[in-house]
């Protein structure tokens, strides 16, 4: 099961897991105006998306997030659905609620 964790809780964890992954859910246009260090983009819309995922080591944790917390919370449910287990985090209110740098 996924958890929903605030901005503060979400850079704590990643910093300290050396088992972690950080994914942005959001579109390429999204990403390109700013993206938390180490994102890896794989967009949500894209109808690739499952495939992608599918690709992914799902012994590793996850910490996602999109623009508000919605489609990452999607998802993290997906990828929970898919057998992923390690942990899975969703950022609460996304990007728009970092208050750490970005990078473009």
């Amino acid at each position: 099961m996924y958890e929903n964790i605030d901005e503060e809780e979400f850079a704590e964890k990643l910093a300290a897991d050396d088992n972690a992954v950080l994914l942005d859910v959001r579109t390429q246009q999204e990403w390109d105006s700013g993206y938390i260090k180490g994102a890896i983009l794989l967009d949500f819309f894209n109808p690739e998306f499952p495939k992608e995922v599918e690709k992914l080591d799902k012994a590793k944790n996850y910490y996602i997030y999109c623009r508000s917390g919605n489609r990452s919370g999607q998802a993290c449910g997906l990828m929970e659905g898919m057998g992923f287990a390690g942990e899975l985090y969703n950022l609460e209110g996304g990007v728009m609620a970092w208050t750490g740098d970005l990078e473009e």
